[in-house]
């Protein structure tokens, strides 16, 4: 066997791999490993962790039998199947099967009689514990160094040592710093140790590193040996930008400095053990994080320097959902000196790590995060230490709150970078998510903050999206109405999504639709190319409760509510919407002519959540008219006058009359070519009109009610009256009229245009007759005309025209309302 000397171990290309439970959990990956380690170039130390699940398995099972549970025994024998399998299945030689066998065996056989002892004198020590919890790296490490021929096998409990201090196990750094510099004097091709086991330095007795220790073997070994990198084989391709469970958009971080993995394995982040970083990194030697079921991707490199930085200001976002809120409150607290070594002093007392501190200025407060299981003792042990503070007022009764989730935001690009913080708490605050306490430290590495548990998702989401760690940022919609309207946006953005997503890197993802009958809610999004199967197949039956719960319900983040109905009880759920932070985009006029107290708080609403309610298309479909009086107000101007034909409907009646096509003719045309509403008297009625103009002076800064508008209508009231098979029966009788007057209209070289108007604050509709010089007379089709007459548009109006009705323009107007909450 060929050695090398390790006692210089710098001139030496020399390399140290770690690989986890659930790389040595099944046949297949423990066969992966060894194609891992036979693989490299370079001598390896193979640190490994017990097979997957077991050292669960090994605790569970001493607590049954310390109860005096006899179904310990089946645990124990499905441990003990469970290597002895793994052995069969593994080790293709039968001499070297069975000479294992017997060795794994032995040590499954002292399990067993430790076992049994603890069922007869029902009492779990932590000297006991340790021990039983040891054998599953050790017989882990003696099936891969069987299983890897010419590998050397070195027990970590003769150089791994530990000192018993304040009721804990230390790792004793010189000691086992010059036992492994002796012990690994000369080294092999491949050396196989067990991780997370170590020894008393004084009693010999077993000990361990903690959870999650076997990284931190094998940092120490590779700091002492002065390793040319530290590899931790794991079953994921290396620190993530987010949970990828909580966020499917999440992606591998290509590399971070030790300073920003040490912060995301502090808040929650399980692909590294958090002390592992520091002897590493005292050494400056990088750590690579790879995937053993994946050993072609690239992984994560940590390291001191980041050699490309990128230009996103955080790197990752990790989060703890197990985090309980203590906070220590009274105006005795301000000015008085040892508050918080007290708080803390208690704590460590009763063993209670705080990973999150937050305190006010003011000094009359401090809270801090520990974990729920936690809580209560915490409380107890602090009532204690402030018992007579609390007796005389001096502070308040110490109590938890529990079920809430930490957050943290890390990245050293955020140093000296203005705005960072003001972005977050007001991308979460857009999103409804309240910020319960909140934390940053000096080095401006690291923000944390607490939220309720249930916000959690929706919080990771967010920063991800806001603060483009996601490869798109994201909208989430919920379209209501899937009818002309309804379906001509959903083809538009099923058309446009490829496009916005490579141009924009925005993403479209549609997580509801609903109508009348259905209603079909799924976080992932709806696949558009049949959405009306899906709506029928998979939606639940509709209603007003179930529209209302299944978007608010759903907690999702960068929300918007699209109202393709033209539904008075839809329009009644917008405030319930606006108030939990989704936007309201609404082709639907019923809100904004809505009471105009009900229009004015709507709007309100919006403006305090940071959200948007938008109805652009309420008038002149898809003609930026509401948003030209909006930017001529904002700039100072002041609308003056407002004329404008704002019925494509009744225009494309008007311009159809003719000797052929009588009065009655041509509502029907409208109604088959879907310009009118399917009860076409709703436009005759003017009524359409009148709530165009309401919106459009309110936008315009006029306080105006449906009722304030003066009607003079062209069809007799009677024609409104009763149901819609009478009006078409009555109507025809309408033509002969119509067409006299039509005709001196036409010698005339007039044209009828239904005109509304709004000027000194009075606003009116009338069918009006205009000759050439109007702007209204050369309308055709379905087109709208818009005049703005303002302070700056005085002698020569603004004219705005344009389609005004059809269902393909409309949808488009609601379309550039999305966009404009996408580009906010």
């Amino acid at each position: 066997m060929l050695y090398q000397r390790a006692s210089n171990i710098k001139g030496i290309i020399m390399i140290v791999m770690k690989f986890g439970g659930t790389s040595v959990g099944s046949v297949d990956s423990i066969l992966a490993v060894k194609n891992i380690v036979e693989s490299a170039q370079e001598p390896v130390i193979v640190v490994v962790s017990a097979l997957g699940g077991i050292t669960d398995k090994l605790i569970q099972t001493s607590r049954l039998a310390a109860q005096g549970d006899v179904s310990y025994e089946k645990q124990y024998n499905e441990i003990a199947s469970r290597h002895i399998d793994m052995v069969n299945h593994i080790i293709p030689s039968e001499k070297e099967q069975n000479e294992l066998l017997q060795k794994v065996e032995a040590l499954l056989n002292e399990l067993k009689g430790i076992y049994q002892g603890l069922y007869l004198v029902r009492d779990l020590s932590g000297k006991t514990s340790n021990t039983i919890v040891s054998y599953g790296e050790r017989i882990s490490s003696l099936i891969i160094s069987t299983l890897i021929s010419g590998s050397k096998y070195f027990d970590s409990r003769e150089f791994i040592k530990t000192e018993y201090k304040h009721s804990k196990h230390f790792l004793d750094k010189e000691l086992t710093n010059k036992l492994i510099k002796s012990k690994f004097e000369e080294i092999c091709p491949i050396n196989v140790v067990p991780g997370f086991i170590s020894t008393d330095k004084n009693t010999g007795e077993i000990t361990n590193l903690g959870r999650g220790g076997s990284d931190y073997t094998a940092a120490i070994i590779a700091a002492s040996l002065n390793a040319e990198r530290l590899e931790i084989w794991t079953d994921v391709d290396g620190f993530m930008t987010a949970d990828p469970h909580v966020i499917t958009s999440a992606y591998t971080i290509k590399e971070l400095s030790y300073v920003e993995a040490t912060e995301l394995c502090n808040f929650g982040a399980k692909v590294v053990y958090p002390p592992t970083i520091y002897p590493v990194c005292h050494k400056n030697i990088p750590i690579l994080i790879k995937n053993t079921f994946n050993p072609q991707g690239a992984g994560t490199i940590i390291k001191q320097e980041v050699t490309n930085p990128v230009s996103k200001s955080i790197k990752g976002i990790s989060s703890i959902n197990d985090t309980a809120l203590i906070t220590v409150q009274g105006l005795g607290m301000v000015g008085v000196i040892g508050v918080n070594h007290r708080i803390f002093r208690e704590l460590a007392k009763s063993g209670i790590s705080v990973f999150l501190v937050s305190q006010a200025s003011s000094e009359n407060s401090t809270s801090i995060g520990v974990r729920n299981a936690d809580a209560d003792v915490a409380c107890e042990v602090l009532n204690e230490e402030f018992s007579k503070e609390i007796e005389m007022g001096e502070i308040f009764e110490i109590q938890a709150e529990k079920n809430l989730a930490t957050v943290a935001i890390v990245g050293e690009n955020m140093k000296h970078t203005p705005g960072i913080a003001g972005k977050l708490f007001g991308t979460l605050g857009r999103n409804g998510i309240n910020v319960i306490a909140c934390a940053q430290g000096a080095s401006e590495t690291n923000i944390s903050f607490v939220v309720d548990s249930k916000q959690l998702r929706k919080s990771l989401n967010v920063i991800h999206d806001s603060f483009f760690l996601s490869e798109y940022q994201v909208l989430n919609l919920f379209i209501c109405g899937h009818g002309t309207v309804g379906g001509s946006l959903i083809e538009q953005i099923h058309s446009q999504r490829q496009k916005l997503m490579l141009e924009n890197g925005l993403k479209l993802n549609v997580v509801g639709i609903t109508d009348t009958h259905h209603a079909l809610f799924t976080r992932d999004g709806i696949d558009l190319n049949n959405y009306n199967e899906e709506l029928v197949n998979k939606g639940i039956p509709s209603s007003m409760e179930v529209i209302r719960d299944g978007v608010i319900g759903m907690n999702i983040f960068n929300s918007v509510f699209i109202d393709c109905t033209a539904s008075n009880e839809i329009a009644g759920l917008y405030k319930d919407f606006l108030q939990n932070n989704i936007s309201v985009v609404a082709a639907n006029k019923i809100a904004a002519s809505s009471p105009y107290d009900n229009y004015f708080e709507l709007k309100q609403v919006a403006r305090r959540r940071g959200v948007k309610f938008l109805f652009e298309t309420n008038v002149g479909a898809g003609l930026p008219i509401i948003n030209t009086i909006n930017d001529l107000i904002h700039s100072g101007d002041k609308i003056l006058k407002i004329e404008a034909v704002l019925s494509g409907t009744l225009n494309f009646i008007f311009n159809k009359l003719s000797a052929k096509i009588t009065l009655s003719q041509a509502i029907r045309m409208a109604q088959e070519d879907h310009y009118s509403e399917p009860d076409p008297r709703i436009d005759l009625s003017g009524k359409d009109v009148i709530r165009k103009l309401v919106i459009l002076a309110r936008e315009a800064g006029y306080r105006i009610e449906q009722d304030d508008v003066e009607k003079h209508l062209f069809i007799p009231d009677s024609f409104f009256k009763g149901p819609i098979e009478e009006f078409w029966k009555e109507i025809p009788s309408l033509d002969e009229s119509f067409e006299e007057k039509r005709r001196i209209l036409e010698k005339e070289h007039k044209h009828w245009r239904f005109v509304a108007k709004l000027e000194n604050g009075k606003a009116s509709v009338s069918l009006k007759e205009v000759d050439f010089h109007s702007p209204f007379y050369g309308l055709e089709g379905s087109n709208n005309v818009i005049l703005l007459t303002t302070e700056r548009y005085h002698e020569y109006p603004m004219m705005i025209q344009g389609y005004g009705a059809g269902a393909s323009v409309t949808a488009a107007g609601v379309f550039a309302d999305i966009m404009s909450i996408a580009n906010v």
